[in-house]
């Protein structure tokens, strides 16, 4: 549907939602209804709640964009709830190019089955990283190496074996609320959509947030890799 721009190929149950960056809207009028070329993308699914997530970047293009996609789906497959996070020049260290170079040569690939965290544990890894900002003494399981790839900044540049992800105390504690999951154990991996608290400094005070999406490879109860795609909702927010 991406790639040629015509997002009725999804197969919408009656009644299915769409938004992006928390804004409802009609799918017909979104970034799927424009064809982008999809320079890569990652995928993966979560069997419990029958929900999808995938990674896109178009680097290529001359409008370059960094989407983040959640998907809901009924048991028949057909698609009830459908949310991106679409991110482009206006965003939190926006970099197409730099993402595409990063992302492409992670492994994310399938783990032993004997090796499989269970999702509790994958998704404890996640939620203790994101509850440090709110209190950073509240510790984190990153492993070693771990890196972070934030728009365009990759953490592991200067020590790719080391551990990178630990992001230090904020100004203010930031608070995230309304998160939303997909989890993978066969590739070890979680997706929270959520909304950060007061990165946007245009918002006004009953905002519910910036709409944000962090994604986690875990290994071993451990963060391996982390990526964040944040759409401003004023531009350039944070900057």
């Amino acid at each position: 549907a991406q790639s040629t721009g015509n997002p009725a190929l999804l197969p919408l149950a009656a009644g299915a939602t769409y938004g992006e960056n928390d804004v409802a809207r009609d799918i017909a009028g979104g970034i799927l209804a424009q064809a982008l070329p999809v320079d890569f993308t990652r995928s993966f699914h979560d069997t419990t709640r029958c929900a999808t997530f995938t990674e896109i970047t178009s680097a290529s293009h001359p409008h370059p964009y960094v989407i983040h996609t959640r998907i809901e789906a009924s048991e028949d497959g057909k698609v009830t709830r459908m949310e991106s996070v679409v991110t482009d020049e206006d965003d939190w260290v926006f970099g197409a190019d730099a993402h595409l170079a990063q992302t492409r040569v992670e492994d994310w690939g399938e783990i032993p089955a004997e090796r499989r965290d269970p999702r509790e544990v994958i998704q404890a890894a996640a939620d203790a990283y994101i509850d440090n900002w709110g209190d950073p003494d509240l510790p984190v399981p990153h492993g070693t190496p771990c890196s972070r790839l934030e728009g365009r900044i990759y953490t592991g540049a200067k020590d790719p074996q080391g551990q990178t992800c630990t992001m230090g105390a904020f100004p203010q504690p930031i608070k995230t609320g309304n998160r939303r999951y997909v989890i993978d154990e066969t590739v070890g991996a979680v997706s929270i959509f959520h909304d950060f608290s007061w990165i946007d400094a245009g918002l006004p005070a009953d905002h519910p947030g910036t709409p944000a999406s962090q994604t986690f490879r875990v290994e071993n109860g451990m963060n391996r890799y982390i990526h964040e795609v944040t759409a401003c909702t004023t531009p350039k927010c944070g900057r």
